[in-house]
């Protein structure tokens, strides 16, 4: 019988002896006699069973280690091809440099000298694998490059690489465009010859990011190790898919704690309202254009709608009602030909799964992500572990991507005038409850 068939089994078992005494326990008596003797039938039979278990364990392990520790460190050869004078070698792939990380995190285990070490604080520097290894640069690149082309989001906004642990910078305090708050205090007047000029400087806050860790973890089986251009695809793939995801979801649910600051949790969000006797969980066309009306006018150029897929279904209703007629304001996908997006206001619609489901706040998100910063630091670190999953036969990757991000402006602006609306470049939906 199969290992995790026998561990089913002895559950099984386990559970029907609980099952056993929860009864008696419910009513507040002991067990009766035919009660008694199932109970101690069930425990029997676990019990013989996870004797098997443990002896199966202990033989596949010992098969394990046999296999993995008594065998000698292969030393790979090293690609001299292109190789400039007094530069080290390099990896011929990225499959090639996971089987190098494999092997240096065994104990006794060959550490290559292509790979770059990076000890976490705490752990020994004597010992490399303990912190894990650098992807090597021109991979790390590609890596990232991946990840944010697998999302929808991050690849629209600022991104700023950094060499330290953060980024402190100066942006303009403007809160309002009222005469003598426009860019934090700078102000023009129209003086008559010689007349008398005021003094007025710009305001700035600061603006001060520092890199969280967003981390992966991957399980590899032995025969997948063996075969670098398989690993390397398979791990490039679900890395890049899953960071992707994960940094996409910060930018617009972030808590700023541990991660980056997203937009619905940003001061700089405006909500709008739904409207008046509006039912529950419904989109109409006020909401939309009352988002458009609060969208900062110079973000309108480069802003798009983001969307639950839930949504769509009453997108494709929505018209604004003209005398007995009326008009669609939502424009459906024309194809790659012509727009691969649909279109409202003439910005594109974008359906994410990190949006909020329909009738939530932030189901629809009308955002401009230039006005989004993002930080990091280029290099990913990688390591291995061949223990998580000793008994599965299978090896643990782990990747380590330093970033973070928040919105650049610290509030919505009041405009110079029709004051009653704050603008911004982050506008969503209160929920329609």
């Amino acid at each position: 019988m199969e290992l995790e068939k026998m561990r089913e089994e002895r559950k099984d078992w386990r559970e029907k002896a609980r099952s056993i005494v929860a009864v008696a326990d419910d009513e507040k008596r002991e067990l009766t006699v035919e009660e008694h003797r199932a109970f101690e039938d069930a425990m029997l039979r676990h019990d013989q069973i996870d004797a098997r278990v443990q002896r199966e364990e202990r033989l596949q392990a010992a098969e394990t280690e046999a296999n993995r520790s008594h065998r000698a460190p292969t030393k790979p050869e090293l690609d001299e091809t292109d190789r400039q004078p007094g530069q080290p070698a390099r990896f011929r792939s990225f499959g090639e440099q996971m089987q190098a990380v494999i092997r240096a995190s065994q104990p006794g285990g060959y550490v290559d000298p292509r790979l770059t070490s990076r000890a976490v604080s705490g752990m020994s520097e004597g010992s490399p694998s303990d912190g894990g290894f650098l992807v090597q640069t021109d991979f790390a690149a590609e890596l990232l490059k991946r990840v944010y082309e697998t999302g929808q989001v991050a690849n629209r906004c600022r991104r700023i690489p950094v060499s330290g642990n953060g980024l402190k910078m100066n942006r303009i305090d403007e809160t309002s465009r009222a005469d003598g708050s426009r860019w934090g205090g700078v102000q023009a007047y129209w003086t008559a010859e010689g007349g008398n000029k005021s003094e007025k400087q710009p305001h700035f806050s600061q603006l001060e990011l520092n890199l969280k860790k967003l981390t992966g973890l991957a399980y590899v089986t032995d025969e997948l190790l063996e075969d670098a251009a398989a690993l390397e695809s398979v791990l490039t793939q679900a890395f890049t898919e899953e960071f992707g995801f994960k940094l996409d979801d910060a930018i617009i649910n972030g808590t700023g704690a541990g991660m980056p600051l997203g937009i619905l949790a940003s001061p700089a969000l405006v909500s709008v309202a739904k409207e008046t006797g509006q039912p529950a969980d419904t989109l109409q066309p006020e909401n939309l254009v009352k988002m458009w009306a609060r969208c900062y006018a110079r973000s309108r150029l480069n802003a798009v709608w983001f969307i639950n897929q839930d949504v769509e279904p009453q997108l494709f209703t929505l018209a604004i009602a003209v005398g007995t007629g009326g008009g669609t304001i939502y424009m459906p996908p024309g194809g790659l030909s012509v727009q691969p997006y649909g279109t409202l206001f003439g910005r594109p619609v974008i359906p994410i799964e990190q949006c909020q489901t329909l009738g939530d706040k932030g189901d629809v998100i009308l955002a401009d992500m230039s006005q989004y910063i993002l930080i990091d630091k280029g290099g990913i670190q990688s390591a291995s572990s061949i223990h998580v999953k000793f008994t599965n036969d299978e090896t643990t990757f782990r990747f380590v991507y330093r970033v973070d991000g928040e919105p650049i402006w610290s509030g919505p602006l009041t405009p110079f005038t029709g004051a009653s609306n704050t603008l911004s470049p982050f506008v969503t939906l209160n929920a329609r409850a």
